[in-house]
């Protein structure tokens, strides 16, 4: 993130922005509602432009890259508010994450050419491999709408690693979930960067989900980043302390 900025009218969503995020580590970006987090997320999934500054992956500005190619260009995402095709089976779900690595188009498809077979063998293949990685074999074939919600937070997890991702967005994904749920989350999160050598770049209010697996911690406030380090570090600056808890404290 270099220097970015985002306005709505007269309000001042991100405000001069800037940070790195290593390849190979977990950042957790932290703040008070209202500070800039998922309109940050928004900007690196491309789903706002920014007025101001750039964003790099990879070497080259994402502002450049059309919002339906993000997926394929290595950025995988979740949502705070859970995007599931609630009909569809688990393993459905995850398949369709798939498609941002195929190739054959409508034509190929209706067709049945050989690369088209291959293509869906692959991606079953991919799906049936999260599914074990995720734990969610003996849901494979159910409907999402009738899993529990943290199951359902484990398929939107599949669903954006089915993509092959480098860079994996994470938008609070301990939202709803009780204590022992966060535990194990927060393990997850860690298998899966170790296991598959991702990027994590986390959006969370759960404090000690973001200090237990973070590496580097961001904190923004009214758009502004206020403080940056390791979780320590952030856990002790003062603006952070003010931000949370009042000038009193």
């Amino acid at each position: 993130m270099q220097n970015v900025g985002v306005r709505f009218g007269g309000i001042v969503a991100l405000d001069d922005v800037s940070f790195d995020v290593p390849a190979g580590s977990i950042v957790g970006l932290i703040g008070p509602n209202g500070a800039g987090k998922t309109t940050l997320f928004n900007c690196l999934s491309r789903l706002y432009e920014c007025g101001s500054g750039d964003i790099l992956f990879d070497g080259s500005s994402l502002l450049q890259v059309p919002r339906h190619l993000v997926a394929g260009a290595g950025i995988g995402r979740t949502f705070q508010n859970l995007a599931l095709f609630r009909t569809m089976t688990v393993l459905d779900n995850i398949m369709v994450g798939r498609h941002s690595r195929t190739g054959t188009g409508f034509l190929f498809n209706s067709l049945r050419l050989p690369v088209v077979v291959r293509e869906e063998a692959a991606t079953l293949e991919k799906s049936q491999t999260l599914l074990r990685l995720l734990e969610l074999e003996s849901v494979a074939q159910a409907r999402v709408a009738d899993l529990p919600f943290g199951t359902q937070k484990r398929v939107e997890l599949a669903r954006a690693l089915a993509s092959e991702p480098k860079l994996l967005l994470l938008d609070e994904p301990a939202s709803g979930l009780n204590h022992e749920e966060v535990g194990v989350l927060g393990q997850l999160i860690r298998d899966v960067r170790d296991r598959l050598k991702l990027t994590v770049l986390l959006v969370e209010h759960h404090m000690s989900l973001v200090m237990n697996i973070s590496d580097h911690v961001v904190a923004l406030n009214f758009g502004r980043k206020i403080a940056e380090g390791t979780p320590a570090e952030v856990q002790r600056h003062p603006e952070l302390i003010q931000a949370y808890l009042g000038g009193a404290a």
